[in-house]
């Protein structure tokens, strides 16, 4: 091979390594906007379905408590690592892309119980690697806002289901792959476990609001 076409050569996978990380770019790009614009949209929508009006709405008081896929459950917010996201119910993987998601089989932040929430450990729960005992997490939803306090984290196997048993008061489980800089689908889970604090009057009165036939 003579040095102007090994030249050719190397010219052509250069430009084929540059048009591929083009489109790399383009497509996360993509994603990150797909994202940003629906976690917007299911904000909006979260704050339409304030506690005032889902108070006053028995037929939304309905349609929440059975965690209509279509609405937002609440934001997750941790102040001190900075996380805000949307809450949806659901852990499969179009779910997990755009938001944080409810697991169903657990229960939900308004009843008793262990509530489990997953996320991506590249998107929304990447920060949670920061979290601390003692730090407070909220969760803003239609019937008013509940706080719980970080008690604990631990890295488990996939199989290590004991993590979501139930448990005798209100709490809450996060779930994320570990290790958090794995490439590739991550081997373990990096989980935190809360408890929930002393809610607000206007949390535990519409808590303790009227069921619905089917209501979760």
């Amino acid at each position: 091979m003579n040095g102007a076409r090994r030249g050719r050569i190397v010219r052509w996978i250069e430009r084929g390594l540059v048009v591929l990380g083009a489109s790399c770019l383009i497509w996360v790009g993509a994603l990150a906007m797909q994202t940003v614009t629906y976690q917007a949209e299911q904000n909006a929508r979260l704050a339409r379905l304030g506690p005032s009006t889902f108070a006053a709405d028995r037929a939304l008081h309905a349609v929440v408590s059975r965690t209509d896929a279509a609405l937002p459950i609440g934001r997750l917010e941790i102040p001190r690592i900075g996380l805000s996201a949307v809450v949806m119910e659901g852990d499969d993987e179009h779910t997990l892309k755009v938001a944080v998601g409810h697991l169903p089989d657990t229960p939900l932040p308004w009843q008793d119980g262990n509530a489990a929430l997953a996320g991506h450990r590249d998107t929304f729960f990447r920060p949670i690697r920061r979290l601390q005992t003692g730090d407070e997490i909220r969760l803003v939803t239609p019937r008013g806002t509940f706080r719980y306090r970080a008690t604990r984290q631990l890295v488990v196997e996939p199989d290590e289901l004991w993590v979501l048993d139930p448990s005798p008061t209100a709490a809450l489980t996060l779930i994320t792959c570990y290790p958090f800089d794995f490439v590739g689908p991550a081997p373990r889970r990096f989980v935190v476990h809360a408890e929930r604090m002393v809610e607000t009057s206007e949390a535990r009165a519409l808590s303790e609001g009227p069921q619905e036939d089917g209501v979760r």
